[in-house]
């Protein structure tokens, strides 16, 4: 696993504006799938197995004015409470959400 997955955002990737307005201008795109429901829920012991509560839950943290989101490479990464979420830019799927250091 690279130092980046472990770590929280350089401080120069952070706060990309240009990261944030994209995801909020297609807020309604951003998804996840089955798989990745069951991921999150279990990196995040979520109380719920919900897809749409999943869904919601990730969405609310990446529309929060606390949220730091940047792109790197093919993904998007978004911090907020020490929680990253990980989306694919060009299909907004939420691959992942983890804890970070």
């Amino acid at each position: 696993m690279s130092e980046f997955n472990t770590r929280k955002i350089p401080q120069e990737l952070a706060n990309s504006v240009n990261a944030m307005a994209n995801l909020l201008a297609h807020i309604d795109k951003i998804h996840t799938t089955p798989k990745g429901a069951e991921r999150i829920q279990r990196n995040l012991q979520l109380d719920t197995s919900s897809i749409n509560a999943i869904n919601a839950y990730c969405k609310s943290k990446i529309a929060d004015k606390k949220c730091r989101c940047c792109k790197w490479g093919k993904n998007y990464y978004c911090e907020i409470d020490d929680i990253r979420l990980t989306i694919n830019y060009s299909s907004y799927t939420i691959i992942t959400a983890r804890f970070v250091k």
